[in-house]
């Protein structure tokens, strides 16, 4: 980096940071943050659990537009004050350190502009994440649990909550669906980057003569929406509620009760189920969630092949589209179709290393 370089670097790096202020709305969120906080003193606020909830939640999205915000504010101005050393005295020594403190922060902004991306409405809620595995028996089933791991480790690394909402296991080995409740901020933005099929080649652990298979599942990503959340009207008369009894881990309490719950919505042929609590209607309760992000998500599949048609032009269609591929062998390499972003390191990325082809998915979306 030339000394020229390094002057023009710092007029950009404060030009992004004060653009991503008013990207992010960060003197707004402040407000938001304020008046929650304030309602927080209220003696009633805990009243109705679920609209405290939904405070929390979008208190919790301020704080960390602001906290992000905040830190990069502090680190621009590290950047600046070693910068100004460096014109007041350059050696080539100083330029090399200027310009590593510069690559430093440049990925920090990028970081913090992909929150600018995510301003959608639902974007900041948490999101309902469902796996199935598609056909070929025993070997889908084990790659959707792959997954399923692959999204746990993920959800670890952001910091993330996750609970296991519906599981149906392989009849040998695997899962043939799971749903999984994703908690934390922007989780929905994020896991939406998810939906479509997802490819999978390999050597089979299942086949004694050791042949190449490929396997695939599909990924499903809703957002949560509350109970009163009017942007999905549900009429009780379209609904079959059926009550069985728990399949999936529970302790002693498990196969006792017909705690479970089953709801069918008869006009779209939408199933749901939740299987998760001991009573009956906590169940429902969440089984309604779900079944509100899923209408959700038919209605935004259903704009986007309207928007597709308006067009003639070619774009994804939910979570019926082949997404990324994994192969093991005979080489090594994820790549993202959609993006073109890939890695030979498989295994980094089946443990949860899969911000790369996320990140690069928002970008995209922003820019078309």
């Amino acid at each position: 980096m030339t000394l020229d370089e390094l002057k023009n670097t710092v007029n950009d790096a404060k030009e992004r940071t004060v653009n991503l202020r008013k990207f992010l709305k960060v003197e707004e969120k402040i407000e938001i943050k304020k008046e929650i906080e304030n309602k927080m003193l209220e003696a009633n606020f805990w009243d109705s659990r679920e609209k405290a909830q939904s405070c929390m939640n979008e208190l919790s999205s301020a704080k960390t537009i602001i906290d992000s915000y905040n830190k990069l504010s502090k680190d621009l101005e590290d950047f600046t004050a070693m910068a100004e050393l460096v014109i007041e005295s350059p050696t080539e020594d100083m330029l090399e350190e200027a310009e590593t403190l510069w690559n430093e922060y440049s990925q920090k902004i990028d970081k913090v502009e992909l929150i600018s991306f995510l301003s959608g409405k639902y974007d900041k809620n948490n999101a309902y994440i469902t796996i199935h595995a598609g056909a070929g028996g025993t070997e889908s089933c084990d790659w959707a649990s792959m997954l399923l791991r692959m999204y746990r480790r993920w959800f670890e690394r952001r910091g993330w909550s996750d609970e296991i909402i519906d599981f149906q296991p392989g009849e040998e080995a695997g899962i043939k669906s799971v749903t999984i409740l994703v908690k934390g901020t922007f989780a929905y933005g994020y896991s939406k980057a998810e939906r479509g099929i997802h490819r999978l080649v390999r050597i089979s652990p299942f086949d004694s003569n050791a042949r190449r298979h490929t396997s695939f599942a599909s990924v499903e990503a809703m957002p949560e929406f509350e109970e009163d959340n009017d942007e999905i009207e549900i009429d009780e008369k379209d609904l079959r509620v059926d009550t069985y009894r728990s399949s999936g881990a529970g302790g002693q309490h498990v196969n006792k009760t017909d705690s479970a719950i089953r709801l069918t919505h008869l006009p779209t042929g939408i199933v749901v189920a939740c299987q998760t609590e001991r009573s009956q209607h906590k169940n429902r309760s969440t089984a309604m969630k779900m079944l509100r992000a899923k209408l959700f998500a038919l209605k935004e599949d259903e704009k986007a092949k309207e928007a597709s048609s308006i067009s003639s032009e070619k774009t994804e269609m939910g979570w019926g589209y082949q997404i990324r591929s994994y192969v093991l062998h005979p080489y090594q390499m994820v790549k993202d179709l959609r993006t073109a972003v890939e890695t030979g390191n498989t295994g980094a990325v089946l443990d949860g290393d899969i911000d790369q082809f996320v990140e690069a998915w928002v970008k995209n979306k922003h820019l078309l």
